[in-house]
């Protein structure tokens, strides 16, 4: 599990394809490795990846075709600069939202504007992924949590202040860029949970649709 702030951003050293999947190798400094062990998660940009070596300054870890498919980590180079989050610490403070790190897919800036100091993003997201997406919620973009401002019909725009355009990659993106995307999880267990109560007898369940309406929430 992650929160969304970044820790620091590194560059990839090499990408080495094994068959369908690949060994990716990250130049870490800045982030501190002291603590971390083998078999420890850390989140590129978003991503959730498994450590299988490592020293002060850099780690390796497996690349699965699963994650291939859903990611476009296959597309990273030698020089790449990538955002890194360890994984969060129970006791940990939580200054973004919670983060699984399990991309639900890859979305494409259409648009940047700068806007005072801070810079707005137009995002269109894949198809299927606009329906948890809501103004005011948040959304994970290449692992840095961050508000939805506003939800179009295909799109959605993020403000994105000097510190985290500075502290991230998201300083760098260009009209094109193709980034990943994690909604938040709340959205995806309350409509699996109001899919199952659907589902079921409803004198099993107490949530409903009507409910979640009665309780303050909106379609």
């Amino acid at each position: 599990m992650f929160t969304g702030i970044i820790q620091a951003v590194g560059r990839i050293r090499r990408s080495v394809r094994q068959g369908d999947d690949l060994v990716l190798d990250v130049g870490s400094a800045g982030l501190d490795m002291s603590d971390v062990q083998l078999g420890d998660s850390i989140a590129v940009n978003g991503v959730c990846l498994t450590v299988t070596q490592w020293d002060a300054d850099s780690f390796q870890a497996d690349v699965s075709a699963e994650t291939l498919r859903h990611s476009r980590l296959g597309d990273v180079a030698t020089g790449d600069k990538v955002n890194l989050e360890k994984a969060l610490q129970l006791g940990g403070r939580l200054g973004g939202h919670l983060v699984s790190g399990h991309v639900d897919g890859v979305g494409t800036l259409v648009e940047r504007r700068e806007d005072g100091r801070a810079i707005r993003l137009r995002i269109m997201p894949p198809e299927g992924l606009a329906r948890y997406i809501a103004t005011r919620g948040s959304i994970t973009v290449d692992g840095v949590s961050l508000t939805v401002n506003t939800v179009g019909a295909k799109d959605f725009w993020l403000n994105v202040v000097p510190h985290t355009a500075r502290e991230t990659i998201i300083g760098d993106y260009r009209v094109g860029q193709r980034v990943h995307l994690e909604a938040d999880m709340i959205a995806r267990y309350t409509e699996r949970l109001l899919q199952s109560s659907h589902d079921a007898d409803e004198s099993s369940s107490g949530m409903t649709l009507a409910w979640l309406v009665q309780q303050g929430y909106r379609r």
